[in-house]
């Protein structure tokens, strides 16, 4: 393993450590001094490399995450002020006032009364084999099958950016850090705070466990991917179809309606060593899939769409539209 991918894999582990001393209540183990030698190294070198990798000084983002964790209390919880700016860190309720503005532009009482999309600090992913452009970094071989059934998933709208362009999740981003505003970053900020995203499952990272999902979209104008479909990829979270809150200004919002579709899911895998073979073994059973036996054909029209849900900790699915055959 290269230098570079083995201080990504260390600030990982850094950032992990985090969430979990943050999540758990253990605020007094989150100084840079214990840290550093979980790994060994002085605090001068952990702190200049992950300002390297991650583009903020370590101090700084552990501040944010406290901040992001104690938007959701202030979201979701019924607890007061006070308690939750205690809770995470901060001496009193003019100091969480003071930072929670700074980091958002509005105060937490404002917020609980309206709690408008705002850009929280999502958790940095410095070992993301997908926007490290490598696809994962090991060759080990998968044991779990791929279940293939059908489902039929309600109306519900998919609030979501869209590029019509890109190749693959790596190639999303890379062009929408391009258009200001819709940079990875700042969009999963954004979908963090969003409430009442129907695939949240309280995850902490910008991925199918706290409700993000990548999706495909059957549009004319975009590309011909490998299926022989014209497709828009997009990137966003799936609401309630009765869903009313404010759309961020850099998205756009859809109506999804019912309809029925196939799932192709594998369970849990090791992300770091195992992401490439997973990804192989899907592609290998979504195009070996026996339509024709089944009774069922991949829904083309227009507007229908594709989603791709993407946890380590639980699966990776693709979930593709269908319809019945006619007979």
């Amino acid at each position: 393993m290269s230098e570079i991918n083995e201080w990504c894999m260390n600030i990982q582990n850094i950032v992990d450590d985090i969430d979990r001393c943050i999540r758990s209540g253990e605020d007094e183990r989150l100084t840079l001094g214990r840290l550093s030698q979980t790994l060994g190294y002085s605090e001068y070198y952990v702190s200049r490399k992950f300002s390297e990798i991650s583009g903020m000084k370590l101090r700084d983002y552990m501040r944010y995450r406290r901040l992001a964790f104690a938007l959701r209390e202030l979201r979701d919880a019924d607890k007061g002020i006070l308690d939750i700016a205690l809770d995470y860190g901060f001496t009193s309720h003019e100091a969480f006032t003071r930072a929670f503005k700074a980091a958002y532009g509005i105060t937490p009482s404002a917020y609980r009364s309206h709690p408008v999309p705002v850009i929280l600090r999502t958790a940095i992913r410095p070992f993301d084999c997908y926007l490290l452009g490598i696809g994962g970094t090991g060759m080990a071989q998968t044991n779990s099958d791929i279940k293939a059934y059908f489902v039929t998933i309600p109306a519900h709208k998919f609030l979501h950016i869209r590029n019509y362009e890109s190749i693959g999740y790596y190639d999303f981003w890379e062009k929408q850090s391009h258009i200001p505003g819709q940079d990875c970053e700042t969009i999963c900020g954004l979908l963090d705070s969003i409430k009442g995203k129907l695939d949240d499952m309280g995850g902490d990272e910008a991925n199918s466990g706290s409700g993000h999902v990548m999706a495909y979209i059957n549009e004319p104008e975009g590309r011909i991917c490998s299926w022989g479909i014209p497709l828009a990829e997009a990137y966003g979270v799936r609401l309630p179809a009765d869903y009313s809150g404010e759309i961020p200004r850099q998205m756009q919002i859809m109506d999804v309606p019912e309809g029925e579709y196939i799932v192709f899911e594998h369970g849990p895998f090791d992300f770091q060593t195992e992401n490439s073979a997973v990804e192989a073994k899907i592609e290998q059973a979504m195009k070996d899939f026996d339509y024709e036996k089944s009774g069922y054909e991949l829904d083309k029209t227009q507007g229908r769409v594709f989603y791709f849900y993407h946890d380590c900790r639980r699966y990776w699915k693709y979930i593709r539209p269908v319809r019945k055959t006619a007979f």
